[in-house]
């Protein structure tokens, strides 16, 4: 049953891709299991699915520890100083860091553990007063004060769109990202990649595809509702 919800994804973004003139090989879906059992994940692993997005350090960092074969983890969820030392050296992409504060603490984690962190700046691009991420504006401080980090590499950018009724509201601020980061890529900044846009969930993930995502966070379309009481 996962599997094949995770095969209705697949067929809907490669729906997206033809709409867009885009290439399929060019997104990853990443299948977020947050408050998952790790028996979801063994199901979608059996049939080849890679790629496994966790909100909280404690949940990726038992099930890292568990899984019955190496599997690449996305730290997606916002990211306390206080537990970068936990996944530093675990997670294959951290999507959500959106502070100078906390990429410095990155930095000296990854460089304890001999590892180069890969890390996406989350943008709010909506402004909402209830969501991470800076603001669009701050984009180009971060990246100055980041540039020069030894064990952070900067991939790209990530955002999290408001929650609508109607996908399409969204459109104008997927399309807001992308122009960003051909922005920022223009400027071929050392150190700073902007290969990765992350952006689209479960209720907007073919119009962020449309829009230029190359990564989408699809949870629910794949795990089912979420049990928040465990």
């Amino acid at each position: 049953m996962l599997y094949e919800n995770y095969e209705h994804v697949v067929a809907n973004v490669k729906k997206a891709c033809e709409r867009s003139g885009r290439n399929f090989q060019d997104i990853t879906i990443i299948a977020v299991s947050k408050t998952k059992p790790l028996s979801d994940v063994e199901e979608l692993l059996s049939h080849g699915v890679m790629e496994f997005g966790e909100n909280k350090v404690q949940e990726m960092v038992d099930k890292y520890e568990h899984v019955s074969k190496p599997v690449h983890w996305h730290l997606i969820g916002h990211l306390q100083t206080n537990k970068v030392k936990y996944i530093v050296d675990k997670a294959c992409l951290i999507h959500s860091v959106d502070s100078v504060h906390l990429a410095k603490e990155i930095e000296k984690e990854a460089a304890k553990k001999g590892v180069v962190a890969k890390v996406l700046l989350e943008v709010n691009i909506a402004q909402e007063e209830t969501k991470f991420g800076i603001r669009e504006d701050e984009v180009y401080a971060l990246i100055d004060a980041i540039k020069d980090m030894p064990h952070v590499h900067v991939m790209g950018l990530m955002t999290i769109a408001p929650f609508v009724e109607n996908p399409e509201e969204n459109r104008v601020y997927f399309r807001k990202m992308h122009q960003l980061l051909l922005d920022i890529k223009s400027k071929c900044i050392d150190n700073i990649d902007m290969s990765v846009l992350s952006m689209g969930m479960t209720n907007d993930y073919e119009i962020a595809v449309e829009e230029g995502a190359t990564m989408i966070r699809v949870g629910t379309a794949i795990f089912g509702a979420r049990n928040y009481n465990i």
